[in-house]
């Protein structure tokens, strides 16, 4: 079966698992899959509708399913949610997107977000229940995320993942967004390769220890609540460690 590749994106060879499934590269929607093939001749398996679930990516962060559901389909939803993963439950961080959105009453869209009032965005923020431990704090870093998208990025977060043909080049990007380290972009970069297939050559060394296949070390290898009790164990393992050698 013929794989399916990001439009104008390279990615590193591909193993016998990933030739056995047919995925929808993050943020190209049916249309823009179904064009691209048929421009080089490729055929789909009827509609992506059609393809086993197995093979279709859902993101199980949230644990809840409308904000699963939006984390998987809006690109910059997701890096919200990576943005505000820090000092809360990771269920909350993610969660948080969905909700941003439904009280604003549209669509989440880095144009608005970034031209948005910051004393608004802020009590957007705050308004009981809160959207993050430190709303204020929060929203001014997704604000500067959402700025940094749509003057550098034509506003479509799927662009700063686009066009490196490196894992470096790549590491490089999501490390200049603001609210993103090193450790947070590896982890990043981490579920782009596991779970979306966005793998530039390097992609594993790039995104290190994080990229490690059947490891459970973070956000990248969470694909349902079994998983995520993985994660959290091994999290947890690890400050003991680190307590022990203190």
């Amino acid at each position: 079966m013929t794989i399916l590749r990001p439009i104008g994106h390279r990615v590193a060879r591909s193993s016998a698992a990933d030739r056995a499934t047919v995925r929808r590269p993050f943020g190209v929607t049916a249309r823009e899959l179904a064009i691209g093939c048929q421009d080089r001749g490729i055929r789909l398996p009827g509609k992506l509708s059609n393809v086993p679930k197995s093979q279709v990516v859902k993101l199980c962060l949230a644990q809840e399913p409308d904000a699963d559901a939006l984390l998987t389909d809006n690109p910059l939803a997701l890096l919200i949610g990576m943005v505000l993963d820090q000092q809360v439950p990771l269920e909350w961080a993610f969660r948080a997107p969905v909700e941003l959105s439904r009280r604003l009453g549209t669509p989440l869209d880095a144009n608005a977000l970034a031209g948005m009032d910051p004393e608004k965005l802020t009590s957007v923020f705050a308004a009981k229940p809160s959207l993050h431990r430190y709303p204020a704090s929060m929203a001014k870093r997704v604000q500067a995320l959402t700025v940094e998208v749509a003057d550098n990025y034509g506003g479509d977060a799927t662009n700063v993942w686009k066009g490196p043909e490196t894992g470096k080049e790549l590491l490089n990007r999501v490390k200049a967004l603001p609210g993103f380290g090193e450790q947070k972009a590896r982890i990043f970069i981490a579920l782009l390769g596991k779970q979306f297939g966005v793998r530039p050559d390097g992609w594993v060394d790039a995104c290190a220890p994080y990229g490690e296949a059947g490891s459970f070390r973070s956000i990248a290898d969470i694909t349902d609540e079994a998983s995520l009790l993985k994660v959290r164990e091994y999290k947890k393992s690890m400050k003991a460690a680190a307590k022990s050698t203190t």
